[in-house]
């Protein structure tokens, strides 16, 4: 069955970094889109990042443009999610999610259990 581990979350100050990873099984890697959403404390899902299945496309929420970065290895079949200069708005759970096809036009299918982003000083 489809199975999509996030980790990497934790604790950073205002201005650092953390690098997600989500670790997908399964189903075949290399065939999907894969995203990236959030949910901070009290307010509603986010969509933040997206990539095609071979990486040739990547989208971003305006609220992390230029700060996060995402990537894929479809060899490891696992997702990234690079977060620079962070913010304590980037408070949230992080979840990885699955596409139905190879890019991100299509609904997500697939969600993982998240992984705890906290940014504070």
């Amino acid at each position: 069955q489809v199975q999509l581990v996030e980790s990497g979350g934790g604790l950073a100050q205002p201005g650092g970094s953390l690098r997600l990873s989500c670790a997908a099984s399964g189903f075949t890697f290399s065939s999907y889109a894969m995203s990236w959403a959030r949910q901070a404390p009290g307010k509603g899902l986010e969509w933040v990042s997206g990539i095609y299945s071979d990486s040739r496309f990547t989208y971003y929420a305006d609220s992390v443009k230029g700060r996060f970065t995402v990537s894929r290895d479809n060899a490891k079949g696992t997702v990234y999610l690079q977060m620079n200069s962070l913010k304590p708005e980037d408070t949230a759970l992080y979840y990885c999610a699955k596409h139905r096809a190879t890019n991100i036009n299509y609904d997500m299918d697939y969600w993982g259990k998240g992984t705890l982003v906290t940014v504070s000083s």
